[in-house]
Parts: C-alpha cells; structure tokens; sequence
C-alpha cells in the first residue's frame, strides 16, 4: 500500500503530538510535522520513527517565508503529498474593550493567515501530483457557543470554518476534501490558564460533563485523512463531549 505523506503543524505537544503519534501507528502514515520548539517527547517519537516521521522548526508567525521553507526546502516538490492537518495555534483571550491590535494580528497570522497559505501551497501539491488530498483544521466549540474572554480566539477559528467549506466547495471537483474539526475544551497547554472552577462550569455544559479527549480527535481527524471518509467533505465535525 502507498505511504501517505501527511503535513501537521504545531506537533511538539497536545493535541498535535497525539495526531503524530496516532499517525504512526499505521505503517502506511509518514508525517512531516512543523513546530516552534522541539519537546522531549517529540524527539524520542523521532528516534523511534526516523524514517517516517520528519520535522522541522518553523514559527507560523512568519507568513511570507512558507513556501520556501516548508514546502521547497523541508517536503520538496517531488514529495507527494496527500493530507494537511491545520492544528497550529496560539490563544489570545480577553474581553473585548481590552482588544489589542498587534495582539489580534499575531493570533490572525498563526491561526489564519499562516494555514491560509499553507492550504494555498498544499492544493497546488495536490494538483501537481493528481492526488486526492485530505485537509483537516481545527477549529473550536468556542465559534458555536460564547465563552467571556474568547471573542478574538473565537473570531479566528470561525474564519476557518468558513475557510474550509468555501475551499472543498471550489476544489471538489479534483476530489480534493476540505473539513472543519470543532473540538471541545481538552486538557492541554491551552487551557491550561482556567482554573478549576471555571474548567468545571465549562465541563458541566457538555452532554459527558467531562473533558474532551485529546485521543477522540486526533483519531477523528485520522479518520477523515483517510480513504474511508472519502465523501465527507466541506463539514464541521463537532467532537465536544456533547457541548452543541
């Protein structure tokens, strides 16, 4: 069976790490994974997989560079490539009327901007080789139910959903699929802020009153990356413990 190359930023921690490891786990998976920083535990999965698993330090902060580096330089033009998972991101939270413009556009040009271009440079991989490729971003249950403080987070996961819909629309055609992965609060890095009583109000809003599993997604979005969700595209696929 064919190797599929897949993309997927962000994979030092969290929620990306899982989605790397969750990959690796089937043999047919090698994954180009980009990140700030280097983690003990992302450099121990590359000593296990050196073969199918690179990396490369990149801050998505840096718009204009990423066609030279991570598409030129780290996966090469000649490097079929067959999936993108858009995971990526920084949080910046606060109320409204304290909203700070280079705050608000250092967030934009990781959340959206950067994965914006990334999409942009990632079809044209696929068109290249006649691939049917499999894009994934995820979003948050922060865009379909208000929290205090996350407006601008919000704002900026919601712009991706419209993103990811519009896209599958305009490039079905190739068999190119474009999903949206809404997920709910997980306990990482990210959330780690909250203190427990707000993490609890949260939780008790769900169907499960229980955090959503980092596993649950990152197996989600295997799933969609797969040829078994070959019709489901231009979707937002909520995994939230039942928050909707």
């Amino acid at each position: 069976m064919e190797i599929k190359n897949i993309l997927v930023t962000g994979v030092s921690r969290g929620l990306g790490i899982q989605v790397v490891k969750s990959l690796l786990a089937d043999s047919h998976y090698c994954v180009y994974g980009v990140s700030r920083s280097m983690t003990p535990e992302l450099e121990m999965l590359l000593s296990v997989y050196p073969d199918r698993l690179k990396w490369i330090g990149y801050d998505l902060g840096n718009v204009e560079d990423i066609r030279k580096v991570i598409f030129k330089e780290f996966i090469g033009f000649d490097t079929l490539l067959h999936g993108f998972v858009n995971n990526a991101a920084v949080a910046y939270d606060d109320i409204v009327t304290n909203l700070n413009y280079e705050s608000l556009l250092k967030m934009y040009n990781v959340n959206v901007f950067a994965p914006m271009m990334i999409t942009k440079y990632a079809i044209r991989h696929f068109l290249l080789h006649n691939t049917k490729g499999s894009i994934v971003h995820l979003s948050s249950i922060s865009v379909h139910t208000g929290y205090k403080g996350l407006a601008m987070y919000a704002s900026s996961k919601g712009a991706l959903e419209a993103f990811s819909k519009n896209t599958a629309r305009e490039w079905g055609e190739k068999g190119i699929r474009s999903n949206a992965l809404v997920a709910g609060f997980m306990e990482t890095d990210m959330s780690a802020t909250l203190t427990d009583d707000q993490k609890d109000r949260i939780y008790k809003r769900t169907s499960l009153k229980i955090p959503t599993t980092i596993r649950s997604v990152a197996e989600t979005i295997k799933f969609l990356l797969s040829d078994m969700a070959e019709s489901i595209t231009a979707q937002n696929i909520h995994v939230d413990s039942g928050t909707i």
